[in-house]
């Protein structure tokens, strides 16, 4: 994908755009934040938003949809278009194809989007299918799949059996995931087999439950990647469950307090702390430079990782990463 900003360049773009030259509106704007569904991450993201938000005088809706879906997102977005209030839409759409056509009435609503951690169509937002969006801002999850395979090989020794556990098909975000970590395994790992994967559709009993099947189908298990939150969730408490902590290794996408209590406890081997404050903070420094005049916003921007394992989880430069939720 071309036209990629690396975070660096990003906040320093963002610096730029907020320092108050580039946003000088009379009328503030009104933008709705619309994130997949309740889940540390996105509120993690949502503090962000707020935070740039009360940073510029800008008026912000948020509704966060109680469960992962399609039909749960799109009537939210539908009544957000229809208050006539939202000038921006900062969005997770939950999959990559069918948001399209409802984000597509957004924007002939008169509602300029921008989607954060997942995208639309292939997520080129100059050249690919899907052109409407001002930027996709999140991680760059094929090289995030990459990453935890390499940590998941690392910490087997290089060979065994390993197992994903997904989310829900069709989302960019996990698709892309799971797409990293098997061309590691298949390219650079003769001695690992991928022996499944399963979507346990943002339900971390699900993932336990399906966790657990794979640990009784596959009792030479060696390893699991958890795609996400709930799939981490559910695949490291499967694992203590079945009394397999520190034998059957996990990778967790996402550095929620849970992951590095499991982490520190040797259950978890590696997570992978994506940069959901930064998204958040971006995304609204972005519609205000455009609402502002500005017409040079990257389509793309890479927000980086924070790698984590227990040689590096107290250490005050990588600890600022894990995922801190308000009470």
């Amino acid at each position: 994908m071309k036209n990629v900003f690396k975070l660096g360049a990003g906040i320093a773009m963002a610096a730029m755009l907020s320092s108050g030259s580039a946003y000088a509106q009379e009328d503030t704007i009104t933008i709705g934040f619309l994130p997949g569904v309740v889940d540390p991450f996105y509120q993690v993201m949502e503090l962000g938003v707020n935070a740039a938000a009360e940073s510029l005088g800008i008026n912000v809706v948020t509704q966060v949809p109680p469960t992962w879906g399609v039909e749960t997102q799109t009537p939210i977005l539908d009544a957000m278009v229809a208050r006539g209030d939202i000038d921006y839409l900062i969005i997770a759409p939950t999959d990559k194809d069918q948001m399209v056509g409802p984000l597509q009435n957004a924007v002939d609503a008169g509602i300029k989007v921008i989607t954060v951690d997942t995208f639309l169509g292939d997520g080129d937002y100059k050249n690919g299918p899907v052109t409407f969006p001002l930027s996709a801002i999140g991680s760059d999850n094929v090289e995030g799949g990459r990453i935890a395979a390499r940590g998941l090989a690392e910490a087997i020794g290089g060979e065994g059996k390993v197992y994903i556990n997904s989310t829900n098909p069709n989302v960019s975000s996990v698709e892309d995931r799971a797409t990293g970590f098997k061309e590691v395994m298949d390219n650079e790992y003769p001695g690992i087999e991928v022996v499944g994967l399963d979507f346990n559709l943002d339900d971390m009993n699900t993932a336990v439950q399906q966790t657990a099947a794979t640990l009784e189908r596959v009792p030479d298990l060696a390893g699991v990647f958890g795609t996400n939150v709930f799939s981490a969730q559910g695949a490291g408490t499967a694992v203590v469950n079945a009394g397999l902590g520190g034998a059957v290794q996990v990778v967790a996408y996402d550095a929620t307090q849970f992951a590095i209590e499991q982490l520190r406890e040797g259950v978890v081997s590696l997570v992978l702390a994506q940069k959901p404050y930064d998204m958040g903070y971006l995304a609204v420094q972005f519609a205000a430079a455009d609402a502002g005049g500005v017409t040079s916003l990257p389509p793309r921007v890479e927000t980086g990782f924070a790698i984590i394992s227990r040689d590096n989880v107290d250490d005050p430069a990588v600890a600022r990463f894990i995922y801190q939720v308000p009470e």
